[in-house]
């Protein structure tokens, strides 16, 4: 049965190892398919990590559709100035280990909540975040990670956030494949000047994954 419950506690030793060895984008040397949606638009990609960086993202769809020629130059621009499989934030460094709390054990699993500390001395978001990461112990794996905020905050004057959340799934390991990112989901809502919307919903998936080699 699963036990819920909020106690600090120091994370476990398998944690900390699981936490050392983690990379928000996976293990390198995966090529995969990456599909994204929002309500207004959707685009499908394809990474290949053993190409030149300008080349190891291929624009498959936009908006449902094989993507026009205009679109297709402006993406191979776009390329030459995105590195690898893209900057993903490395929540590992921000987060304050002293705040832990184990919320939730059961056999399996465990899910712990940690403070953020900022990461630059302007960062005025993260002591209104936090960060739960669900651990399947049998395996040492880290399945999720969530960042979200834990009230209303304004990152910079004239901008309102009331709720921002990040929820990143990974796979559990199987046979000779590592865990690997699956779902990346963002949602935010706030405004701006009291009169523009800033919600916002977006949803990457990731899928057809094939061990290309070292990078």
């Amino acid at each position: 049965m699963l036990s819920a419950w909020t106690a600090t506690a120091a994370p476990t030793p398998e944690l900390m190892q699981a936490l050392e060895q983690f990379r928000t984008e996976g293990p390198k040397g995966w090529a995969f398919t990456q599909s994204t949606s929002s309500p207004d638009r959707s685009r499908v990609e394809s990474f290949d990590p053993l190409q030149p960086y300008h080349l190891k993202w291929t624009l498959i769809a936009e908006n449902n559709r094989p993507p026009e020629p205009s679109e297709l130059e402006k993406y191979r621009q776009q390329q030459m100035q995105r590195n690898g499989a893209g900057s993903a934030p490395n929540v590992k460094e921000q987060m304050d280990y002293d705040t832990a709390e184990l919320i939730a054990e059961d056999e399996a699993f465990s899910t712990w909540v940690f403070d953020l500390k900022a990461s630059e001395t302007d960062d005025s978001s993260a002591e209104h975040m936090a960060v739960r990461l669900r651990f399947h112990k049998p395996s040492q794996t880290i399945t999720q990670v969530q960042l979200h905020s834990t009230e209303p905050f304004s990152p910079v004057l004239g901008v309102k956030i009331q709720s921002a959340q990040t929820t990143i799934d990974y796979s559990l390991p199987d046979h000779d494949r590592p865990s690997l990112l699956q779902n990346i989901a963002v949602q935010v809502r706030g405004r701006a000047f009291f009169f523009k919307s800033l919600d916002s919903d977006l949803v990457v998936k990731y899928s057809d994954y094939r061990y290309a080699g070292k990078q």
